[in-house]
């Protein structure tokens, strides 16, 4: 399996990937397509990568921006994160995450919020953090990664093409 960044010729494919992998999830709101579809146009899909094998597209993921207390400082979100159905739970999303935040602290990134899952997000070293809200999400399922010492506070706000629909 390689990863590498995206290319303007992969958007289709990684379209009806990210449809397909989230079309029998229970969580998923089947706009995460909308979504990262809204962050490219917007240009604030700042990492978007992806996992090939046998030169098929088989996963991607997705970081942009964040607002905390109202200053955009370094941070990020994850997400979305997308695996094709026939190979979810082999690995490829942590793969992908791991590449990912590998890249942020590259690029000299302060940290990392996600919504999702403690139990996966605990593993890349997530934590639930009181100090950060995301709007009435219990405190659990909303978690962050600092990549320095300096953890800010406050309420965080996605990009608004996390809005599509």
């Amino acid at each position: 399996m390689q990863i590498r960044l995206e290319r303007p010729e992969d958007i289709a494919a990684i379209q009806s990937l990210i449809t397909a992998a989230f079309k029998e999830m229970p969580y998923g709101s089947q706009t995460e397509g909308a979504v990262a579809d809204a962050l490219r146009s917007a240009g604030a899909l700042i990492l978007s990568l992806i996992a090939i094998e046998d030169g098929e597209i088989i996963g991607h993921v997705a970081f942009s921006p964040v607002a905390i207390s109202g200053a955009t400082n370094g941070w990020y979100g994850l997400g979305p994160v997308s695996v094709r159905p026939d190979r979810q739970g082999r690995g490829i999303g942590q793969a992908l995450i791991r590449e990912g935040l590998a890249r942020l602290r590259d690029m000299n990134a302060q940290g990392c919020v996600v919504l999702g899952d403690p139990g996966y997000y605990s593993r890349f070293g997530f934590i639930s953090d009181p100090g950060l809200r995301y709007g009435d999400v219990p405190p659990e399922y909303f978690q962050r990664l600092g990549f320095t010492g300096i953890v800010p506070e406050g309420e965080v706000v996605f990009h608004p093409g996390f809005d599509a629909t």
